[in-house]
């Protein structure tokens, strides 16, 4: 099946599911009617591995961007949360532009947790790189000297999940945006689908170079929630999928004929969240890793890899009246909400 259609039908199953906010039970507490926002602060590490060569004889070329603190906002209410995220240049660390070049950063993402699905749909754009390994790729290479950038390559990403969990006690939503608290610890294996479409470009010898992406696949995590007492809890997790990646592009070798290939791909990813709660303030930290991997041939290694720390701090209240009344204008037409 063609990976769009399948994308399609997984948003297809999950919105035409009939679903109301999460109310409490006896192991899971609400705050599902009250709006919370939340301020996070995190290293941003993002980074494109490309490696060739004989196995344990590979030479690696590693891509980054130069931002390494980013800011994000979120806003929860009902079943929606959603985060801005963008890397300001007043931080020290993302000013290093003479040596590495000028990156920017900018995502933005919306979750939705109609009862136990998990609906997130996101767009990033990521413009400027560095080759970060520049004393392996080039031994006559002294610290304090320039490396090599490529201000023009950008990455524009439109993707989503789609996640199910088969625990119906097991809150997630008390790990990924802090809307509920989890009453008693437990855990859950949750499956979920991942989909994306990637848009690359750069310029090369005055030619412009673009390549499309779309990735689809299929995972299995497995998280869980360790309640101390009712106000701290520590949350572990680790998950592992298999899935497809379909490349188009031009190959400006081969007067710009168009080449597609299609790969199979490795994803893991995990971390590891600590959080503190009381039914106003709220504060914490998570730790989370991604790696992505695939083989354009049998001596070549892409790897796509997000590491970063997070701090948050939030506040919950009581929805302004102009904010209530909206959301339930609205939900009279989109009665999933």
């Amino acid at each position: 099946m063609n990976p769009l259609r399948l994308v399609f039908l997984s948003l297809f199953v999950c919105f035409t599911t009939l679903v109301n906010a999460q109310q409490d039970t006896a192991d899971i507490k609400s705050y599902a009617n009250q709006v919370m926002i939340r301020a996070n602060l995190d290293t941003n590490l993002e980074s494109y591995i490309f490696s060739e060569g004989e196995e344990g004889k590979e030479k690696q070329q590693i891509f980054s961007i130069n931002n390494k603190t980013k800011v994000s906002l979120s806003i929860d209410y009902r079943i929606i949360s959603a985060t801005l995220s963008f890397a300001p240049r007043f931080f020290s660390e993302n000013k290093d532009n003479e040596l590495k070049g000028s990156s920017s950063y900018t995502d933005f993402s919306v979750r939705f947790f109609p009862k136990r699905i998990i609906q997130n749909l996101y767009y990033k754009n990521v413009k400027g790189f560095y080759i970060e390994n520049m004393k392996e790729v080039f031994p006559e290479w002294r610290e304090g000297q320039p490396y090599m950038q490529f201000p023009d390559l950008r990455v524009q990403s439109f993707g989503g999940s789609t996640s199910y969990i088969l625990n119906k006690n097991f809150s997630a939503r008390s790990i990924y945006t802090q809307g509920e608290w989890q009453k008693k610890s437990c855990g859950s294996w949750i499956p979920f689908i991942d989909y994306d479409l990637s848009l690359f470009s750069n310029k090369i010898d005055d030619h412009n170079v673009k390549e499309t992406q779309y990735k689809i696949g299929a995972n299995m995590g497995y998280f869980y929630n360790w309640v101390l007492g009712k106000k701290v809890n520590i949350a572990p997790s680790f998950a592992l999928g298999l899935g497809g990646k379909f490349s188009s592009y031009k190959n400006i070798e081969d007067n710009g004929a168009r080449t597609n290939a299609q790969y199979l791909t490795l994803r893991m990813e995990g971390g590891l969240h600590v959080g503190y709660n009381t039914d106003r303030f709220l504060f914490g930290g998570k730790m989370n890793f991604s790696a992505y991997a695939y083989n354009p041939r049998s001596d070549q290694t892409v790897q796509n890899n997000y590491v970063y720390g997070l701090l948050y701090i939030g506040y919950r209240f009581a929805p302004p009246k102009v904010v209530k009344n909206t959301y339930d204008k609205v939900q009279k037409k989109i009665p999933i909400l």
